[in-house]
């Protein structure tokens, strides 16, 4: 009898989150941008492959997702996002809200995209060990995965 009042209580501790495991947390930016601002409103929401949001987003749907809601029409994909028109810029030239594209397969062609915010930084949804829309360094793991960077003239 009470090793099954335990494990009923394991259960309902599992089943309403009391257990579940932590979410990283990650810190915001302090920026007058309005394309991050937006970015930002969804830190911490899932990764689901396909998905352009409210609750989950994709690496392109969720830079898709952001545009939108600023009235900024982009295509779906990340290789789709990294054809529009304008200059390829190098990370020296990145500002603050400009898209950032990347191949993270080393396969020649870009794969995944997110959205400059200074510093070195970038917002994405990533489909790595966060699992969620998050902040990564351009210096770390992406360093030799950066392709170049878009920038759009409804950035500012």
């Amino acid at each position: 009898m009470l090793l099954r009042s335990i494990l009923l209580w394991l259960v309902l501790f599992v089943s309403t989150g009391c257990i579940a495991k932590p979410r990283h947390k990650v810190s915001p930016v302090i920026s007058s941008n309005k394309i991050v601002i937006e970015a930002q409103k969804r830190l911490g929401k899932p990764y689901k492959y396909g998905a352009v949001g409210p609750n989950s987003y994709d690496c392109s749907g969720f830079v898709y997702a952001v545009h939108k809601s600023l009235g900024i029409t982009l295509p779906r994909t990340s290789l789709a996002q990294s054809r529009i028109r304008g200059s390829k810029l190098s990370r020296s030239e990145l500002s603050v809200g400009d898209m950032v594209f990347f191949d993270t397969s080393l396969k020649g062609h870009v794969n995944h995209t997110g959205i400059y915010i200074g510093n070195s930084k970038f917002i994405h949804a990533s489909s790595g060990k966060a699992f969620s829309v998050t902040i990564s360094n351009l210096n770390g793991w992406y360093k030799n995965k950066f392709k170049w960077g878009k920038h759009i003239n409804e950035n500012k």
